[in-house]
């Protein structure tokens, strides 16, 4: 995912269904020079969902344990 990432920024964000976004970076992917900076952002932005998910199951563990409690 995080080659699609670099190689095919705003599908990226179309996959994983951010909509408004995803045409915001194929907007600056269409520059040369905002290729680079979309793909960077593309990848920023899938790694911060991967940890939002993480935090998000996390929570979601230590409220099971203290509700068994």
């Amino acid at each position: 995912m995080i080659l699609l990432a670099i190689v095919f920024p705003c599908l990226s964000f179309f996959i994983r269904g951010k909509i408004i976004q995803g045409i915001v970076c194929l907007i600056l992917q269409i520059t040369l020079i905002g290729w680079l900076p979309a793909a960077i952002w593309a990848c920023m932005s899938y790694v911060n969902g991967k940890n939002e998910k993480r935090h998000r199951e996390v929570l979601a563990q230590i409220n099971k344990a203290s509700q068994s409690q």
